[in-house]
């Protein structure tokens, strides 16, 4: 599904009442869903654009990138009367990061090995809030743990005094038909309800209400807010 016309006002009330539809169909709140607008490759500008849309939460993939755009959001957002947005790193993260990371985002999706864990834990000098990426259709080209160690990740960092695991994520794999995913967040939604954590990140641009049928308390909408990137 191509990302709707129009400006990124525009976009956003579309993907909210797309994500209230869908809330609708599963017999839940919409305020239950969380809309992480994934930032990257566009500007402060963008972002600007999207807070005075009312969105408030936005994710980014790469560290990097984050640190330069998140004092210059900040910067337009008080010039313009806009409130501080809230930050989620939704892309892989490098070990090597793990102290920068911990101290800019307000939750980190893509924890995927124990390494990580123990890394952020040694890095951050306060309560971390992750969620566990887990690889639930076993795909070489993705990062996660495989569902059957998930288990054994939470246990650990249950000893990490600086880690709290608030949830799951996963990338579903690419298809045509978003049902053709819709086992992947079935069984995101099971483990999480087997480990007993609360936060499901889960659906994207092309899947997303599928992904709320099933259980998303958050979803990850880049394309479908900000447009195709360059």
């Amino acid at each position: 599904m191509t990302a709707a016309a129009g400006s990124i006002a525009e976009r956003a009330a579309a993907v909210r009442e797309r994500i209230a539809r869908a809330c609708a169909r599963a017999g839940r709140d919409p305020a239950s869903v969380r809309l992480i607008a994934v930032s990257k490759t566009f500007g402060p500008e963008a972002v600007a654009e999207a807070l005075a849309a009312g969105i408030r939460e936005f994710g980014e993939n790469r560290v990097q990138e984050a640190l330069a755009k998140i004092p210059a959001v900040a910067e337009l957002a008080a010039q313009r009367g806009l409130p501080a947005p809230t930050w989620h790193l939704v892309g892989h993260l490098q070990t090597n990061k793990a102290r920068a990371a911990a101290g800019a985002f307000a939750i980190l999706h893509g924890i995927d090995s124990t390494r990580l864990l123990q890394a952020l834990d040694r890095a951050a000098a306060a309560p971390v809030r992750v969620l566990l990426e887990v690889n639930v259709a076993g795909e070489p080209t993705k990062f996660g743990f495989a569902p059957e160690d998930v288990a054994g990740a939470v246990a650990l960092a249950q000893t990490l005094p600086h880690i709290e695991v608030a949830g799951l994520m996963t990338v579903a794999p690419r298809a045509e038909d978003p049902e053709a995913v819709r086992p992947v967040f079935r069984r995101l939604a099971e483990l999480a309800r087997e480990l007993g954590l609360p936060e499901l990140s889960m659906g994207m641009t092309e899947d997303f209400e599928v992904a709320i049928e099933e259980g998303a308390t958050m979803v990850r909408i880049g394309r479908a807010i900000f447009g195709e990137r360059a």
